[in-house]
């Protein structure tokens, strides 16, 4: 059987159209790098106020539920705040944690948390330790950069959930 030229186009197409689409159902989304984007109000003004909005995929309930009981001595700052943003933050951050996730990367942080220890630090964790293992600590030194805190240096679009591999841009 001979196709036509526009037969054999539509037959490319759709070829390469269930491929894509089964990489994207096998991996569980455009990369398997990028959480669900997430919106809370409180949770965007109070915390990112003053620093890097962290998804709370990157760490689990326990972690984010221990982080917001203790704002009044928040890595070194008072960060308090009236106790109903305190619990709607800590309820939206403890909802959307790594091992309440469905989301195959936040299972795989979670399960690389042995179950009696609380990070506090999502770089405290072996994952975050196991992807960034080929930096050097000079890196986290760089101005731009200043510590393993500022996920935004590299992954710009971290605030919003994405830390794809291939939008990485380490400044110099």
């Amino acid at each position: 059987m001979k196709l036509s030229s526009r037969q054999t186009i539509q037959a490319a197409t759709l070829l390469i159209a269930a491929s894509v689409s089964g990489y994207l159902f096998a991996s569980g989304g455009s990369s398997g790098s990028s959480f669900a984007p997430l919106s809370n109000a409180n949770w965007a003004s109070e915390c990112a106020s003053c620093h890097t909005l962290y998804h709370p995929a990157l760490l689990p309930e326990r972690s984010w539920r221990k982080l917001m009981r203790t704002l009044g001595q928040h890595f070194g700052e008072d960060a308090s705040v009236d106790e109903a943003t305190e619990k709607e933050i800590a309820d939206f951050l403890a909802s959307n944690a790594a091992d309440r996730s469905d989301h195959r990367r936040a299972r795989k942080i979670a399960q690389a948390i042995p179950a009696g220890t609380t990070p506090l630090r999502s770089s405290e964790t072996a994952y975050f330790i196991r992807k960034h293992e080929e930096l050097s600590p000079s890196i986290w030194k760089r101005k731009a950069i200043g510590s393993k805190a500022n996920c935004i240096a590299c992954h710009a679009d971290a605030g919003q959930g994405n830390f794809d591999e291939h939008s990485i841009r380490i400044p110099r």
